[in-house]
């Protein structure tokens, strides 16, 4: 029965993903159109373990509506009209940009109808955002039919009314009146007033409290409009997006800005070790107990990078600290949102870090850049790796290492352990990519994280697995621990470009790890349920000191 509900959801997914490729291509669609339907009907085949109660008709679900609004532009609740765009220079007029809590994206509001969302980050960005809206429009649908009655022409319900009074702030509410009102919103979300209660003070602040009103009253009756032929909703893409997407143009712009500063600094030549990860834990490791004065000792001080994880005045110390010891920084400008710095190891005195027993030597780069977002990192790492021409000669990059750091939903364990990949499964494909790990599970001991090792799935997008699938590829011969989305990405441009283009020298070798962010087979622990705060600050560094350790010791 499991399998066979596993096979249901890897063929609706398949199918999930030929839909929005092709609408992407037609150009725009109704959400409540035959294609729209189409797309509903599919996300709630699958049913995602990240969307909650979403199948359930007289429940909103408020955990997953939260995760989705923190990845889309605040205000898109009201809008009818949403465009997805390439950069098309909406930075050059007076529109706002407004960035998504939990997303960098630029997005812009045309109008009082109208979201543009600038998509620069591929394929995987859109699909991403298509389920997010899918998702969306699901729960603004069933909040019209709870709180609307239209069998007599879209009649709102008492309900209705008081959530509009306070959406709309016509009226000073007293905090026992707000609490009435929060009784009757429990009552019409169908959830309890504590999860209500909870649920108002996550989505509001100090500056919006009535946040989740403004929200459910707009996903209403945006929802009453379109069913009324009001205003009929409609999702648009533009053809210069349509141009650019698989083009590589953005990663082609990152990359070379990436050459040229490596050239400009007499750094193309000497070894170079690739580190994708975050833009702290690196510089942390090797400049921080400089910055701060810190004596430095022969085990990681997890405290200390707690505590600059936390103030922002230790942060900024320690960047402007490494860059006077000459780390270079690049802020992306090329579209990818990718930032990026390099170290040069000869000129880094590691006497007093963690490394210091080593007693390196050596003249090695090390690169690191930000996190990709999906197929995002094929692109990147294609055109990272590709020989670059200077004065009229052609230079190969002289990749030693490359290493991947990241976040991912583990299957076998808790958040905040690790997970050490020995394959990438690509999901939805025949594709597999087998890889000797220079980290092995057992370079991670510790009492309170454990590490696992095994397969690991990359899939189309976090925000579609459920338990079933999850437990198939789990409990069946794949034995994955963990899921992700940039792995076989990453390594499919490897291989191409060491053993088939021979763009780089096949003698590398390559660090994949990954600490838990949730597991997504655990109720209370999907992404939606919050992010992992100071828990991941342990795991980071765990991995990062290991990758250093190889990177020094050239293996």
């Amino acid at each position: 029965m499991a399998n066979s509900r596993a096979r249901e959801t890897t063929e609706a997914i398949e199918r999930l993903y030929v839909s929005m490729r092709h609408l992407f291509y037609r150009g725009f669609f109704k959400p409540s159109g035959v294609s729209g339907e189409s797309l509903r009907k599919l996300l709630m085949v699958i049913n995602p373990e990240i969307y909650g109660s979403m199948s359930i008709p007289n429940k909103i679900e408020l955990d997953g509506l939260l995760y989705v609004l923190d990845r889309l532009p605040e205000g898109i609740e009201e809008c009818s009209f949403i465009h997805l765009t390439s950069d098309e220079g909406f930075d050059k007029g007076s529109f706002e940009p407004i960035v998504p809590k939990k997303r960098r994206r630029n997005c812009y509001r045309i109008d009082e109808h109208q979201m543009n969302i600038e998509v620069l980050l591929g394929r995987s960005e859109i699909y991403d955002i298509l389920t997010h809206l899918t998702f969306l429009y699901l729960e603004a649908d069933k909040i019209r039919n709870i709180g609307f009655d239209l069998e007599n022409e879209g009649r709102p319900k008492r309900t209705w009314k008081i959530i509009e009074e306070v959406a709309k702030g016509e009226k000073k509410y007293s905090r026992k009146d707000k609490e009435v009102a929060l009784i009757h919103l429990s009552s019409f979300l169908g959830r309890t007033f504590d999860e209500t209660l909870a649920a108002y003070n996550n989505f509001g602040d100090d500056a919006n409290p009535d946040r989740l009103f403004k929200i459910i009253y707009w996903m209403g009756q945006v929802s009453l409009d379109d069913w009324k032929e009001n205003r009929e909703r409609e999702i648009y893409f533009s053809s210069i997006l349509q141009e650019r997407v698989g083009h590589h143009l953005f990663g082609e712009r990152w990359a070379n800005k990436i050459k040229k500063v490596l050239v400009d600094h007499d750094l193309h030549m000497r070894p170079l070790h690739i580190i994708s990860a975050n833009m702290h834990s690196v510089k942390n490791m090797i400049f921080a107990n400089d910055a701060l004065g810190k004596k430095g000792t022969k085990d990681v001080d997890y405290k200390l990078f707690a505590d600059i994880s936390n103030k922002k005045e230790l942060r900024n110390k320690v960047l402007d600290y490494a860059e006077k010891q000459g780390m270079i920084s690049i802020d992306d400008n090329s579209g990818s949102n990718i930032d990026v710095q390099i170290i040069d190891l000869a000129k880094t005195d590691l006497k007093n870090t963690v490394f210091a027993n080593q007693k390196y030597q050596g003249d090695d780069v090390i690169l690191v850049f930000d996190y990709a977002f999906g197929e995002q990192a094929f692109e990147v790492m294609d055109e990272l790796l590709r020989p670059y021409e200077v004065k009229g000669e052609v230079y190969m990059m002289k990749v030693k290492s490359v290493s991947i750091m990241g976040k991912a939903g583990i299957l076998t364990g808790g958040k905040g352990d690790i997970m050490i990949p020995t394959s990438h499964i690509f999901e939805g494909t025949a594709d597999n990519y087998v890889f000797e790990n220079a980290l092995k599970a057992t370079d991670f001991v510790d009492e309170e994280i454990q590490a696992y090792e095994g397969p690991m799935i990359t899939v189309l997008g976090t925000s579609l697995q459920n338990k079933d699938i999850l437990s198939y590829f789990m409990n069946t011969s794949w034995k994955a621990i963990g899921l992700e989305m940039e792995g076989a990405h990453y390594q499919k441009a490897i291989q191409v470009a060491s053993k088939i283009r021979h763009h780089i020298s096949p003698d590398l070798f390559v660090m994949y790890a990954y600490y838990a962010s949730d597991n997504p087979l655990e109720t209370g622990s999907t992404l939606s349920s919050g992010g992992l705060g100071l828990t991941g600050v342990k795991p980071t560094y765990m991995i990062t000191h290991k990758i250093i350790e190889k990177i020094l010791e050239k293996k």
